[in-house]
């Protein structure tokens, strides 16, 4: 296969993507001006709507970049406990083993989580927009959901449990981590959560 060359429009698209995914997660959508990202960057506002249409436009394209992201990175997690074990429960715990050391390695706290800021300024974002976000909260819950199935065929669960409120407690874990690291300033806060939810699915449904 021949080697794609990235063109300079679409770097400037990324870049502005990237500066504006950072302003949103630090002071909210409402308070990014496209004049500050057209400044950061360093071209026309002429040169940002060759990009997107308007402000609710970036906002879209933050979203579907920031799920295929998410989506990405829990592909390769998961692919990665898979090669490593067969068995569902132990399978598991492995990717969230990963999951917990790839937080871990990160170089300073978790900088916070796109779906949360666009879920607190709700009423700036257009119907699209808002499904899009419940659609990635969705598949959080259909993924881990998923994985629990499958443990609790073979290892059925030493209490009576809800698996869709068990595999939500995925998302609202690394939701409530990423507020507790930036507010105490403790990076390690998260991953330490993401063990705690480990060590609670093998007490719960190891034999």
């Amino acid at each position: 296969m021949s080697e794609t060359i990235p063109r300079k429009g679409s770097d400037t698209r990324e870049r502005l993507l990237d500066l504006a995914e950072a302003a949103v997660l630090e002071k909210g959508f409402a308070a990014t001006s496209i004049d500050e990202l057209i400044a950061a960057v360093g071209i026309t506002k002429g040169g940002f709507f060759y990009h997107f249409r308007d402000k609710g436009d970036l906002a879209k394209a933050l979203m579907l970049r920031y799920l295929e992201r998410d989506r990405v990175i829990l592909d390769d997690i998961f692919a990665r406990a898979d090669d490593l074990n067969d068995d569902p429960l132990h399978g598991f715990l492995v990717a969230l083993k990963l999951f917990a050391e790839m937080l871990a390695n990160l170089p300073g706290a978790h900088p916070g989580c796109l779906a949360a800021s666009f879920c607190y300024q709700d009423q700036l974002f257009n119907r699209e927009i808002r499904d899009l976000n419940r659609s990635g909260v969705l598949a959080w819950r259909a993924r881990f959901r998923q994985r629990l199935d499958r443990i609790a065929a073979k290892y059925p669960p030493r209490v009576e449990v809800d698996l869709d409120d068990l595999a939500d407690m995925v998302a609202s874990l690394v939701e409530g981590g990423i507020i507790l690291s930036r507010i105490t300033k403790d990076k390690d806060v998260l991953p330490r959560q993401v063990l705690l939810y480990r060590d609670f699915i093998r007490l719960m449904f190891q034999p």
